[in-house]
C-alpha cells in the first residue's frame, strides 16, 4: 500500500528522476535531455531543499514514485531561490546564446536557471501559494494524486495560505482534467496555444 509522507533528504534523487520522467507535458522527457537533472533543478529539488515543510512524497515497494511540492509564499520563495539556489547552478550552467528558436530542451532549462519563471502578480495576489505534483505511471490512476492534494492543501492552510495556484502546459490535457475534477478553477491562459494555463483554488474558510 503506497504511503504518503514528508520528504526526506534521501529522497532528492528520486525527485529528480520523477521530474524527468514526467517532464514532457506529463510524459517521459528522458529522451529529450542530455542532462537528466535539469528539470529537477527547476521544478522539484529546490522545494525539497528550501521548503521541506511544503513537500510530500508517495512511496511504494519500489520506492518514491510521486511528489507534491510547493511554497506557501510564492514571492518569498523566489527570493530564497535567488539567494540560496540559483547562484550555484548559474555557475554550473552557462546561459544559452540566442536565438531561442534554436535552443535544445537543455538550453531552454539553462535559460530558466538564469531567468526563472515569474508568476504574474495578478495570479499571486489571491493565490499566494503554488504547487507542482507528479506521479510516475505505476502510481497514476489509483487516486494518489487526489490523496496528495488532500494531504498537502490543509498543510498550506495551516501555514496561513489563503489560496494556491499552479500552471499546467496546454498540451497536458490529463493534468488539466485532474485539476478541474479536484476543484481548481481556470484563472487565465497564455495567448499562445502552447502556453501555460493557470489554475487556482481558495483556501479561505467557507462563509457560514
Amino acid at each position: 500500500m503506497p504511503e504518503i509522507r514528508p520528504v526526506r533528504p534521501a529522497d532528492l534523487d528520486a525527485l529528480y528522476d520523477i521530474a524527468l520522467k514526467t517532464g514532457a507535458g506529463g510524459t517521459d522527457a528522458t529522451a529529450l535531455h542530455e542532462d537528466p537533472r535539469l528539470i529537477g533543478h527547476v521544478y522539484a529539488a529546490p522545494y525539497a531543499v528550501l521548503a521541506p515543510e511544503c513537500a510530500l512524497v508517495v512511496e511504494d515497494a519500489e520506492g518514491v514514485g510521486g511528489y507534491i511540492v510547493g511554497a506557501v509564499d510564492t514571492h518569498a520563495f523566489a527570493d530564497e531561490q535567488e539567494k540560496n539556489w540559483w547562484p550555484k547552478l548559474r555557475g554550473l550552467y552557462p546561459k544559452p546564446s540566442p536565438p531561442a528558436t534554436r535552443w535544445s530542451p537543455d538550453e531552454t532549462y539553462r535559460y530558466l536557471i538564469h531567468h526563472p519563471h515569474k508568476t504574474p502578480d495578478r495570479i499571486v495576489a489571491a493565490h499566494p501559494s503554488h504547487l507542482h505534483i507528479n506521479l510516475l505511471p505505476r502510481l497514476q490512476g489509483r487516486g494518489l494524486g487526489r490523496a496528495l492534494m488532500d494531504s498537502w492543501l490543509p498543510r498550506m492552510a495551516a501555514l496561513g495560505s489563503s489560496g494556491v495556484h499552479l500552471g499546467v502546459a496546454a498540451v497536458n490535457e490529463r493534468g488539466q482534467a485532474f485539476y478541474r475534477a479536484y476543484g481548481f478553477r481556470e484563472l487565465e491562459r497564455a495567448s499562445k496555444p502552447s502556453g501555460t494555463i493557470w489554475f487556482g483554488m481558495s483556501l479561505k474558510p467557507a462563509a457560514p
